[in-house]
């Protein structure tokens, strides 16, 4: 590995103007458009026909028609390496544009970014070809195309259902209304054994402790892959310390994104320099009348380590979990010893985990259409009497071992029909009259109180207190996976370290 630092790569235009620029240092975007844009000028004084430099960086290009492909490094960079990065990063960019312009480059830039991602991570180059770019790119999971096929054919099984309760609905009134008798209060919901397995929640967003998981799943722009392990901190620290003495304004990553931790738990109290964060997102949607129409939880162990004295540490996991979740550890990490022993450690045991740094060492998830693994069920039950609706909602706490903080189910009501009228109440409720929506507050929820219900009336008809919403926190994570040990590499002594857990609610939604 060099023992220079890659700054950034940028496609950019024959006058300097970027159409996609990575930067693996932090750098603002001013910086980087004034560095491009002198690019041009100091390369038509040019002697040399691959890298031309200034007084602080180097410039390594390659023309592609009429656009040119440009890493910026550290004048002390290996520039034979450098070279061969150059290469395979014009390599990856006609695996996504079919044309090499303007407008193809911009239409495809996060696609280019993901890839750049995976060639370098911190600065430095990272071991890999074209082909396992692809493939790291692309995720392709014969698992989720298994689930898809699932998830579709009981999606046609439940609306071929549906339809069918939905005649046997409409000809036991008919059959009421020729009797005489009064017409039952269906309310459009089916029997009680169709519901006993417990309709779902929520839509509402609460964001982690330091929300870094990126999930997802969806993937997150550009920064879900960079996650990589093993450079070394001083030459980003000394770029960092250049740019701040010719007034650039640096923002440290962790004050970026630290700033929306307080909304949900308070930071821990002591932190020690080796630092620990697992935290686990959940996004679970359900049919209102049953059925767990899907369910994915992503979990992260996020390192960080601030003492150099600790950089070459292992971690030992201890995973409980017996809901059959998916594992995948960081590239970089040597995953026979973790297959083995379970302890998290570098491939090269030399190395030290990057300083100052939040770095993904560990991820996991779980995805599946089980409602026994639902954590917390809701029972929705909208019963229409005359011209109002009676409405009783249930909770249960599932997964005893959890324990729910700030619990908050959000039921929608009708516009313009006034106040609920609240009949048996477990916790506190909130009438928001310019949302329309009544919101049920549980401060805590745990196996003490693992039910509780909640009964009102108001004008309206079932569909209209649906979708209904539910958001929440917890200290305790829902995959039983906790680091119980940290000890350095030579000499295995223990290492103090803390650590903070937090599960939190990204999409939990009955429709």
């Amino acid at each position: 590995m060099s023992s220079g630092v890659l700054l950034a790569a940028a496609v950019c235009t024959k006058a300097g103007k970027a159409i996609v620029s990575r930067q693996f240092v932090e750098m603002t975007r001013t910086r980087i458009e004034g560095l491009l844009a002198a690019f041009p000028k100091l390369m038509n004084t040019g002697k040399q026909h691959t890298f031309v430099e200034t007084d602080s960086v180097r410039y390594v290009y390659q023309p592609l028609e009429k656009l040119y492909m440009v890493l910026i490094t550290t004048k002390n960079s290996n520039i034979l390496e450098d070279l061969e990065t150059l290469r395979l990063f014009s390599r990856v960019i006609p695996e996504y544009c079919r044309v090499l312009e303007e407008s193809e480059i911009s239409e495809h830039c996060f696609d280019l970014i993901f890839a750049f991602d995976e060639i370098v991570a911190l600065g430095y180059r990272e071991n890999v070809n074209l082909a396992q770019i692809r493939t790291f790119t692309e995720m392709d999971s014969h698992e989720e195309k298994v689930f898809r096929a699932v998830r579709e054919t009981q999606e046609r099984e439940a609306k071929a259902e549906m339809r069918r309760k939905a005649k046997e609905l409409q000809q036991a009134r008919r059959d009421a209304e020729r009797s005489g008798k009064k017409v039952p209060a269906f309310g459009g919901f089916g029997n009680v054994s169709s519901m006993s397995s417990g309709s779902l929640i929520t839509d509402t967003i609460v964001e982690p402790e330091k929300p870094k998981i990126t999930p997802a799943p969806v993937r997150s722009s550009g920064p879900s892959k960079a996650l990589k392990l093993g450079a070394k901190g001083k030459e980003v620290d000394n770029f960092v310390d250049q740019l701040k003495s010719e007034g650039e304004t640096i923002i440290s990553s962790s004050g970026k994104r630290g700033s929306d931790v307080s909304k949900v738990l308070p930071p821990p109290v002591n932190v020690e320099s080796v630092h620990l964060r697992v935290e686990e997102k959940i996004s679970l949607s359900c049919g209102r009348d049953g059925g767990l129409q899907n369910m994915e939880v992503l979990g992260m162990v996020t390192l960080r380590v601030t003492d150099e004295k600790n950089g070459r540490i292992r971690l030992a996991i201890n995973n409980n979990d017996n809901k059959g979740l998916q594992l995948q550890t960081h590239p970089n990490v040597d995953k026979k010893l973790f297959t083995a022993e379970s302890v998290i450690g570098l491939k090269n045991p030399e190395k030290s985990f990057p300083l100052n740094n939040d770095v993904g060492v560990l991820k996991w998830r779980l995805q599946t259409t089980d409602e026994s693994l639902i954590p917390l069920t809701i029972n929705c039950w909208p019963s229409e009497s005359g011209s109002s609706c009676d409405v009783n909602i249930e909770y249960e706490l599932q997964e005893e071992n959890l324990e729910l903080n700030d619990v908050v189910i959000s039921i929608p009501v009708p516009s313009g029909a006034g106040a609920p009228v609240i009949g048996d109440l477990d916790g506190e409720y909130k009438h928001d009259s310019r949302r329309n929506v009544l919101e049920w507050c549980l401060p805590v929820i745990e196996a003490n109180n693992k039910t509780g219900s909640l009964e009102f009336s108001i004008a309206g008809q079932p569909n209209d207190f649906f979708p209904i919403n539910v958001s929440f926190v917890s200290k305790r994570n829902y995959c039983d996976i906790q680091v119980t040990k940290v000890s350095h590499v030579d000499g295995d002594s223990s290492v103090r370290f803390s650590s903070e857990t937090s599960f939190v609610v990204d999409k939990y939604v009955i429709e």
